[in-house]
């Protein structure tokens, strides 16, 4: 739930070089900043060598329930308050996961959340789990090595233990893509975060749909927009008691704050505020660690093309809430869907070499102009008809829905010189197909052969308008309300 502050601090950083005091401020961030060595030397070096960027960057952002800051020192008493009742219990999780990836051309981001619940196989011999568990379970294991090997430096031990944890949750995360992401950087908060950032710009701008309280959090919000800092922050990002979708919907929460956050970093009025940029450099000094031999300074230089309307935010697929035996209620997880998703965000070609990847800013033609056929190749009857009425339903032209032969993987086909037309239906899809030239496909149209892997997607299921995917079956199970498209540009009302 923290992870909207190192998002904020890191990419936004770049704007601060329009103005002449730009660099000092950021020279001392770069001074000031606790590191962590977690992402393999060959790695970090050589995203650092990008100038300007040649390849896509990912960034995982992390936000832990640690009761101390990034120097390890207790957290205030007027915080905890605010966390009401929370006491270190000596377990440390981490409540938010979002992978931040940066195109080539560093004008644009695309950060997608991990819910803390997902059920997944945890890297290094874990097994299957809560995602949220990965760090907990190697630190536990490594400092419990530590001192069985005779190691007493209490310091060393929480040093070394935490270091283990979080190369385990890295490793977990690379996994469950399949490959399709290897993460460059790694930036992690904790619980003050919100509270102290919107203390130091003096609050964000958010939206509810309805009047919501919650006791374990503090929350009490009424209908509507309202500017929330402090207090009303730490309980607006933490809660998820009272929300028709539980912890999805406290994930879409994170997600409109972080883009309200990034609004209020990115405008004017913060930007020539000397007292609140001072106040932003201490408060990042206080709760974000980052991945060693990141350089902020050279990061902000290639990213200074970024805006706040070019953050997007996603949640990767997941299905309906069970419950386990050793882990209560998490929810289902589908490696295959996500490595699907994932590559569909890739849409630039930059973190792989794969040119079929489909765009995340498709240009060309309009949807009424371009004639969809669909062949259904997924094994699921009715499968084809359904992906046509959807496309339709969204502005293209119906064509016909057939039966084809099995294929395991979606593919949207299209006649030479006509990607963008398949990257508006690969997006309309909610990035669930790859794109493929074929010369026997006529002019003006494209052919969607319709998977085993296709999830069925409408227009209640924000992928498929860029916003926040919640389940496997197509049905929003996150919210009543379907939550529009989430960027850092404007405000959107939630649950």
């Amino acid at each position: 739930m923290l992870t909207g502050r190192s998002l904020v601090a890191l990419l936004s950083a770049a704007v601060l070089l329009v103005s002449w005091y730009g660099w000092s401020y950021l020279r001392n961030l770069d001074d000031g900043i606790v590191t962590t060595d977690v992402i393999p030397s060959s790695v970090a070096e050589q995203g650092a060598a990008r100038k300007p960027l040649d390849g896509a960057m990912d960034i995982l952002l992390v936000g832990v329930d640690s009761r101390t800051d990034a120097q390890g020192k207790p957290l205030s008493d007027e915080v905890l308050a605010l966390l009401n009742g929370g006491v270190a219990d000596g377990t440390l999780n981490t409540d938010t996961m979002i992978l931040v990836h940066i195109p080539q051309d560093g004008t644009r981001a695309v950060a997608v959340s991990f819910p803390r619940d997902a059920y997944v196989e945890i890297a290094d011999g874990f097994g299957k789990h809560k995602l949220n568990s990965a760090m907990a379970r190697q630190k536990n294991d490594t400092s419990q090595r530590l001192r069985d090997e005779g190691v007493t430096d209490d310091a060393r031990i929480e040093r070394e233990a935490t270091q283990a944890g979080r190369r385990t949750l890295i490793r977990t995360i690379e996994g469950l893509t399949g490959g399709a992401v290897t993460v460059d950087r790694y930036a992690e908060v904790n619980l003050a975060s919100f509270y102290e950032v919107t203390k130091a710009i003096g609050g964000v701008e958010v939206c509810l749909n309805k009047a919501t309280s919650d006791s374990d959090s503090g929350a009490d919000f009424q209908a509507g927009r309202q500017t929330i800092a402090g207090r009303e922050a730490l309980s607006f990002v933490r809660q998820r008691g009272g929300l028709p979708g539980g912890d999805l919907d406290r994930i879409v929460r994170q997600q409109v704050f972080i883009g309200a956050l990034a609004r209020q970093v990115l405008s004017t009025g913060t930007l020539t505020d000397f007292g609140k940029l001072d106040r932003l450099v201490t408060a990042v000094k206080k709760s974000v660690v980052l991945s060693e031999r990141w350089n902020i300074t050279e990061f902000a230089e290639q990213m200074q093309g970024l805006v706040s309307g070019n953050i997007q935010f996603r949640t990767i697929p997941v299905g309906e809430p069970t419950d386990t035996w050793g882990d209560g209620n998490v929810l289902p997880v589908d490696p295959a869907r996500v490595r699907q998703f994932i590559k569909g965000l890739a849409g630039d070609s930059s973190s792989t070499s794969d040119p079929s990847a489909p765009s995340t800013t498709p240009s060309g033609p309009q949807p009424s102009a371009i004639t969809v056929q669909v062949v259904n190749s997924s094994g699921v009857v009715g499968q084809g008809s359904n992906v046509l009425e959807m496309l339709a339903r969204k502005g293209f032209q119906r064509g016909q829905a057939t039966p084809g032969n099995y294929l395991e993987s979606s593919v949207v086909r299209h006649a030479p010189g006509e990607r963008s037309s398949a990257d508006r239906v690969v997006s309309a899809l909610g990035g669930n197909a790859t794109a493929a030239e074929d010369d026997s496909v006529p002019r003006g149209q494209v052919q969607v052969y319709v998977g085993a892997d296709f999830s069925p997607a409408d227009e209640s299921d924000p992928a498929s308008a860029g916003g926040t995917t919640t389940t496997v079956t197509g049905t929003v199970t996150a919210s009543d309300t379907p939550t529009p498209p989430i960027t850092a540009d404007g405000v959107v009302c939630v649950n």
